[in-house]
């Protein structure tokens, strides 16, 4: 069954964006990681400003900040998911999750190589 194609609409549109600032703040209201990763992207941009980085190095900080971001929200989806799905401890939903959470780990851990690689040259210069 193909579902037709409506028509653009500018309210749906908006709207759309309510969803998904709700989910943002949700997010950020709920999961405690996600407020932990707010702190170190505040960090991060203070450093980026007060060390003055290049506009490339900008551009390597904001991809990184929305990588993980972007594996945080996935992570939470995927655990609200298997919790709707069963309150039981199941092996396969187990391996779901920690797969969830281990993107948001490589996503991580690719920040702060990155923070170091942009931050220490800069940091060292000053000494």
């Amino acid at each position: 069954m193909s579902k037709e194609k409506e028509p653009f609409s500018l309210k749906k549109r908006i709207k759309s964006f309510e969803y998904s600032l709700a989910g943002l703040a949700h997010l950020l209201k709920l999961e405690h990681n996600a407020r932990i990763h707010v702190i170190a992207a505040i960090m991060v941009v203070i450093a980026g400003w007060l060390l003055e980085i290049s506009s490339m190095e900008w551009v390597a900080i904001v991809i990184c900040i929305g990588f993980v971001f972007t594996t945080e929200t996935l992570n939470t989806s995927i655990e609200n998911i298997c919790d709707h799905l069963t309150t039981d401890i199941h092996p396969h939903i187990k391996i779901i999750k920690d797969l969830a959470s281990g993107a948001v780990l490589i996503s991580a851990v690719t920040a702060v190589v990155v923070a170091l690689i942009i931050f220490i040259p800069k940091i060292l210069s000053l000494i």
